[in-house]
């Protein structure tokens, strides 16, 4: 593998213990619920995702999932049909992928390789799936790899934690670090160690832009997370369905105070 960054050495160390707390994984039955179940949560944007994946007609597509982790939507990707590549910088975290992937009898092609240099072939894949990923990564390199390994107007699919600047200058202000951030986080996160690394960051609209330079207009874009994941925890779905139609209700200036976007779009080359 290519020689690493300083920042990707740190997530590639920080990856080693939350793979070992979570090799409990391995010991319970995957969850097909997400593909399978054909009540759709319609405020939950991993749900959303997934219905609109559905609706593409997988089967035999060349699909990359970028920093695949413990390979949740690789397994479910290969579950419907599609001929599946999927990365991820953390060998640990890949050792408990395969380890599923052959538990479930799937056949995915896992590689360990950083996303700002890809090992794979120009113009090869029909499908880009891109989820929490980004805000790990230096985007214009990864971007320019995501665009070389795709083929001419292969679908890029994006689901991302984000703020808007403006939000995110709010978030980093000395009250909210000390005062409140602490206190809501195991309200929000259920734990007093959430899965956040050393050096990610949420999405700006800036990031935004780089992102959707080389692609054409979404054929799916919407915002989700108002006040889910910053005043109250996602898993309550009463909290989340009241979020989505908030942000639904604020229509065009959504992108200002939302926390997560998912949007498809074709690459144009």
């Amino acid at each position: 593998m290519t020689e690493l960054t300083d920042r990707q050495k740190r997530e590639v160390e920080y990856h080693v213990g939350h793979a070992k707390e979570n090799q409990k994984i391995l010991d319970r039955p995957f969850d097909w619920d997400i593909v399978e179940n054909p009540r759709r949560r319609w405020w939950n944007a991993h749900w959303q995702m997934y219905t609109y994946l559905l609706a593409c007609d997988l089967r035999n597509k060349n699909v990359l999932v970028v920093g695949c982790g413990f390979g949740d939507d690789a397994l479910r990707v290969a579950r419907l049909g599609a001929n599946v590549c999927a990365f991820d910088l953390s060998p640990e975290s890949l050792g408990i992928a395969k380890a599923l992937a052959v538990r479930e009898g799937l056949n995915i092609d896992f590689r360990e390789m950083p996303a700002e240099k890809l090992q794979y072939p120009d113009s090869h894949f029909d499908i880009i799936l891109a989820r929490d990923i980004f805000h790990h990564v230096d985007i214009p390199p990864a971007m320019d790899e995501v665009v070389r390994v795709a083929k001419p107007g292969a679908l890029l699919v994006v689901n991302e934690i984000y703020s808007h600047s403006v939000t995110d200058k709010i978030r980093r202000s000395a009250l909210v670090e000390k005062l409140v951030y602490p206190a809501m986080l195991r309200f929000i996160y259920g734990s007093n160690k959430p899965y956040i690394t050393e050096d990610e960051r949420k999405l700006t609209e800036t990031d935004l832009q780089i992102i959707r330079k080389p692609l054409r207009r979404p054929e799916f874009f919407r915002y989700f997370n108002f006040i889910v994941t910053r005043l109250l925890p996602d898993r309550v779905g009463a909290f989340a369905k009241l979020d989505q139609l908030l942000l639904r209700v604020l229509g065009p200036v959504g992108f200002l105070v939302a926390g997560r976007v998912l949007f498809s779009a074709r690459i144009n080359k």
